[in-house]
């Protein structure tokens, strides 16, 4: 995954785009215990003022030229399947900018912070997404009070709320 990563960060040095931060699957591994992924998504802020699918069109076409090939909705790059999103409301457009550095063996990376992974997932709401949740809730090291003004801030409080009473129930 590393060469993968590699050739991602060189995307933003090269223009190619703006910022971008690890979300789904793979960042939740960076907050709880492993669990079963696919792909590699990535969040990105496209460089310059440009229709998403053109984006998306002028990225593939690189990355095809550097050898990767396209599969599906995916490109591989370095046998790694990834998805690259281009931001598509607020909310992940601010988990971008505040996402967090870390590192990956020796090349530092940017991934979602927990608790815009929380929100995220809340605003999916997909029947893996919930799950996800109270796996964070339970094994995860979050700030409560920045999870709240999230949650506050893009209208999720009520989901959480309601998450939080089915689970309470079960």
């Amino acid at each position: 995954m590393e060469k993968a990563l590699i050739v991602i960060n060189d995307l933003k040095e090269n223009g190619l785009i703006k910022d971008y931060a690890i979300g789904g699957g793979i960042a939740v591994i960076f907050y709880i215990e492993p669990i079963l992924t696919y792909d590699l998504d990535i969040f990105f802020i496209p460089a310059g003022d440009s229709d998403g699918l053109l984006v998306l069109s002028s990225l593939y076409d690189y990355l095809k030229k550097q050898g990767y090939t396209p599969e599906k909705e995916h490109i591989l790059i370095e046998g790694i399947p990834v998805q690259f999103l281009p931001v598509y409301n607020d909310l992940i457009e601010e988990a971008v900018e505040k996402a967090g550095y870390t590192s990956y063996k020796d090349t530092k990376i940017k991934v979602v912070k927990a608790e815009y992974l929380i929100a995220i997932m809340l605003q999916t709401y997909r029947p893996k997404d919930r799950e996800r949740v109270i796996k964070f809730l339970d094994e995860s090291d979050f700030d409560t009070e920045e999870l709240e003004r999230i949650l506050l801030k893009f209208n999720l409080k009520d989901k959480f709320e309601k998450l939080m009473r089915f689970y309470n129930e079960g």
